[in-house]
């Protein structure tokens, strides 16, 4: 079939449709919108995308993007940091700061996932059992997504946190999970402040 779009149009429109939620339509309508606004406007678009990891680190603490080490999060001492929840992605912190926890953090940085070849070697667990041996958590909360994903990633935390505890590795530490108030099969991130905020204050032992 002959090409009617030019290639800079066609070549911006595969490179959008890659995007999480992004399709082909969805991804020309984008491109021919953008086509529509000021040369200036294009220039802030382009110069955002070039800055976008040019500053940014991972914090070697709780794995969370941010522009400084330790990030803002862990460099503040009015945290409470006996509750650390354990969370999947960096967009998961934000959802739960909106629903005002004030404790720590660690980004797993996804999810025991077999069908996508995500192992639990893949994920930040390593870096936060150690974290745990030498820190002053005394509260893991569990806040994993309620996907089936996100429960046997939880499950796994939960078994390796207690086989430490078993041990002596570890010292006495509650392990929570976040209440049922969260749907199961949503992502954390969607999930509004009031329904975050009830699953947080009613957060049980995980066993």
């Amino acid at each position: 079939m002959k090409q009617v779009l030019p290639r800079s149009v066609r070549e911006l429109s595969e490179v959008l449709a890659t995007l999480p939620g992004i399709g082909p339509k969805t991804a020309n309508r984008l491109t021919f919108y953008l086509l529509s606004r000021p040369q200036d406007e294009l220039k802030k678009f382009a110069d955002g995308f070039e800055r976008l990891k040019s500053n940014l680190v991972q914090c070697s603490d709780c794995f969370l993007i941010s522009e400084t080490d330790p990030c803002l999060i862990c460099a503040d001492k009015e945290r409470d940091r006996h509750a650390l929840a354990v969370v999947e992605e960096p967009l998961d912190v934000i959802a739960l700061e909106k629903a005002k926890f004030n404790g720590i953090y660690h980004v797993l940085g996804g999810q025991i996932s077999p069908i996508n070849n995500v192992g639990p070697d893949d994920l930040t667990i390593d870096a936060l059992l150690e974290r745990l041996r030498i820190g002053e958590v005394k509260e893991v909360i569990l806040a994993t997504d309620p996907s089936l994903e996100g429960e046997a990633t939880a499950m796994y935390i939960d078994e390796q946190i207690r086989e430490r505890l078993k041990s002596g590795d570890l010292t006495k530490l509650t392990i929570t999970r976040l209440a049922r108030g969260l749907p199961v099969g949503g992502d954390l991130e969607y999930a509004d402040e009031l329904t975050l905020t009830r699953a947080l204050e009613g957060r049980r032992s995980y066993s």
